[in-house]
């Protein structure tokens, strides 16, 4: 079965940095799908403005276009790993959906 969220090619950090500069933190948004995951309370703490601090002013240690044209870019965050996928065009950087994984998740790209 071919998995669309699997990552088809990785992506320099310099490279991601630098188009991610290029977008002002309102070209920034949440979907409705990016909390879905998450609990009442996990909702109070990471919220839309939390992650967009996150994408624009930490440093990824991996990035990569998956099948379906998302971005998955992984940060450690407060000791811990997390994924972001975001989905970006001209105008904006929609965050999809975000999520803590263990060291064992994190792709062998």
């Amino acid at each position: 079965m071919f998995n669309e969220t699997k990552i088809e090619k990785k992506i320099d950090i310099k490279e991601f940095l630098d188009f991610i500069n290029d977008y002002k933190e309102e070209q920034i948004e949440c979907t409705e799908h990016t909390f879905f995951r998450l609990s009442e309370k996990q909702r109070k703490i990471y919220t839309c403005n939390k992650l967009k601090r996150i994408i624009t002013k930490e440093k990824p240690f991996l990035a990569g276009i998956q099948y379906n044209k998302n971005y998955a870019v992984f940060y450690k965050y407060k000791n811990r790993n997390l994924k972001i996928i975001v989905n970006l065009d001209n105008t904006k950087i929609k965050i999809v959906t975000f999520y803590f994984i263990e060291e064992w998740q994190i792709p062998k790209i």
